[in-house]
């Protein structure tokens, strides 16, 4: 799918050369392991990159720049999976070769160099007002939780469930930990990233490899590094408590259920648990949505989500807070159920049809098959449609009646109003 090749130690470029796309898009990730300091640091760091650099002091100068390059898009990103927080630059631009004046694709190469490896120094340190309105913008982002209910019920169930775990810890990082950053700390953070960073670099679209390869490593020209190894996730991390209830000013109760599965990403289990999400909760044809909505009317939504990174499968629903005890009851008969074995030839027919729809709408987009492409590289196998679709065919209702006897519930939260 994609061409490897390392640029230096501990920096690699992925190219996939394809006509399917009219435009070139570049995802550059940088990676460093995971904890609370380096997520709030790095989240501020991309709002900081993103707004200006080293040629253009300002915003505005920045984005218009941007929109004589034909409209190229430009962005830094802050995320996490697993133990690892990744700082990304995404940049989309047309393809030189619709243009009756092919430049775009070199002033965008070294526009790229411009937003990573000059920045908007003042004196050796990145300014520090910008730095100061950059906090107050993350900060405000984590802050927008608290006003979304059903995002801050799923943030409370993971407190609760993986305390001082990489599952409970924000891309963004805390309130407290964005405030201490100075824009001293900052660049110590900027050059960190910089100079110890595993970093991966992907091109997509009707491009010359060899090309693009060399204008690459010319334009990006990284030292060796050797990245720092993540620590392993231990299961050590338990629950704080095994029922929690929380009041605020609310109408609708937000019920979310935590539970935990030995499976992971990888692990040759892993098709199988994604069919057992599928029929549990993960589709429209699935047995929360069609008992615990649609039969029983106890919910305004209910559906489960599988993180198979941590190992652990959500239950969310929106209900009325006095259908409490009812609803849990029917999630938990719906779990039983697919214990015991009660999975029909259509929830399993219909789960797998989803999942193939569902990857084959990711990779008609650049930007989804740099991602697909990302998250199954360390597989060590050639990753294809054809495969995965195989694996999902073959797994039986025997298969799936097992992944859920593996289901271990860890919580139940439940958010609802004071009245309540």
């Amino acid at each position: 799918m994609f061409l490897s090749t390392q640029l230096a130690e501990g920096v690699n470029l992925h190219i996939r050369q394809t006509t399917q796309f009219k435009t070139v898009s570049f995802s550059i990730k940088f990676r460093a392991p995971l904890n609370q300091q380096t997520a709030a640091e790095r989240a501020v760091l991309s709002n900081v990159l993103q707004h200006s650099n080293g040629k253009f002091k300002k915003s505005a100068e920045f984005r218009s720049y941007l929109d004589d390059l034909f409209g190229t898009v430009l962005y830094f990103d802050a995320s996490k999976r697993g133990n690892e927080h990744t700082l990304l630059l995404n940049v989309e631009t047309v393809n030189d070769q619709y243009l009756q004046q092919n430049q775009v694709f070199n002033e965008v190469l070294e526009l790229i160099n411009t937003a990573i490896l000059e920045p908007n120094f003042d004196n050796g340190a990145f300014v520090p007002s910008i730095v100061e309105r950059e906090k107050e913008m993350v900060t405000q982002r984590i802050q927008s939780i608290f006003d979304d209910k059903t995002r801050y019920a799923q943030h409370r169930l993971t407190q609760i469930i993986r305390p001082n775990h990489p599952a409970s810890i924000s891309a963004n990082g805390t309130i407290d930990t964005v405030k201490q950053i100075t824009p001293e700390s900052l660049t110590k953070a900027y050059e960190t990233m910089i100079h110890e960073d595993k970093v991966d670099i992907y091109v997509v679209g009707d491009i010359d490899v060899e090309a693009v390869q060399k204008k690459l490593t010319e334009a990006l020209p990284f030292k060796d590094r050797t990245p720092k190894k993540l620590e392993q996730d231990s299961n050590e991390s338990k629950p704080e408590k095994d029922y929690t209830k929380e009041q605020q000013d609310m109408k609708q109760g937000k019920l979310h259920i935590g539970f935990s599965t030995p499976v992971r990403f990888g692990d040759e289990d892993y098709a199988k648990m994604q069919i057992f999400n599928g029929v549990f909760g993960g589709y429209a044809h699935s047995k929360l949505f069609m008992n615990v909505r649609e039969k029983e009317s106890l919910a305004y939504y209910a559906s489960s989500s599988y993180n198979s990174q941590y190992g652990l499968v959500y239950v969310v629903s929106g209900i009325e807070p006095s259908n409490e005890k009812k609803a849990i009851d029917v999630i938990n008969e719906q779990l039983d159920a697919m214990k015991n074995g009660e999975i029909t030839d259509l929830e399993l027919s219909q789960t797998k049809a989803m999942l193939v729809n569902q990857l084959k709408e990711t990779l008609d987009l650049a930007r989804g098959q740099i991602e697909i492409f990302d998250q199954y590289k360390n597989l060590d196998e050639t990753f294809s449609v054809d495969i995965w679709k195989e694996r999902w065919d073959q797994v039986t209702k025997e298969d799936v009646q097992e992944m859920a006897s593996q289901i271990q519930l860890e919580a139940i939260y439940f958010l609802c109003g004071k009245e309540a």
